[in-house]
């Protein structure tokens, strides 16, 4: 077998791509679902935007187990690469299937919003796969989210686009600069540090 397969085998991506493809087909179902009905007002896909990169992010945040990190930290080859490779190669195609499931009107609650809430969201679950491990890694992510949902103003824009970033609008600028961010910085410290080694 293939060293390729035998990686993919490893961090379970096979199921973890089935589970971003349920994923994104739902959230299409949803999208449309809501959107045919009579009293449609576009930010009514909110939970759609908030729920479906969630859903995402955290499938992808356990596939960053590493069953034998071991062998990682004593490989001759540095695994920066891989790992990065390894989070970019779930993270888009996600995005994209998720953008493509939002119908009409990006500038409200579309694909725009989908992608930045996508790579937010997957940037907290690498930093904490980095930081409390791969295993938990879907906790502070829901936790963040929630909050943000309950805790969120109704009206977009303002000091809130930073903080409430998954709860805005397509354009906002504080929002894409503050998800943006997030993906970064957990991409990098994934990508170093890998998964925090995890016991049992």
């Amino acid at each position: 077998m293939s060293l390729p397969v035998l990686y993919l085998r490893s961090r379970a991506l096979p199921r973890t791509a089935a589970a971003v493809a349920c994923t994104a087909l739902f959230a299409a179902w949803a999208a449309h679902w809501i959107q045919a009905q009579p009293t449609f007002d576009h930010s009514a896909r909110v939970p759609v935007l908030v729920l479906a990169p969630l859903l995402v992010s955290s499938a992808i945040g356990t596939s960053l187990y590493a069953a034998a990190d071991e062998l990682d930290r004593t490989a001759v080859r540095r695994w920066w690469p891989r790992r990065l490779a390894h989070l970019l190669a779930l993270t888009v195609p996600a995005a994209v299937a998720l953008a493509l499931a939002v119908p009409g009107h990006p500038e409200a609650f579309g694909a725009p919003g989908m992608v930045r809430n996508v790579l937010g969201a997957t940037g907290v679950t690498a930093a904490s796969a980095a930081l409390i491990g791969a295993r938990l890694s879907w906790l502070p992510v829901t936790v963040y989210i929630g909050a943000v949902y309950l805790a969120a103003p109704r009206t977009p824009g303002g000091a809130a686009s930073v903080w409430a970033w998954p709860m805005q609008p397509g354009p906002q600028v504080g929002a894409w600069a503050a998800a943006t961010a997030a993906f970064a910085a957990g991409a990098a410290l994934f990508a170093v540090r890998g998964a925090r080694r995890e016991r049992g």
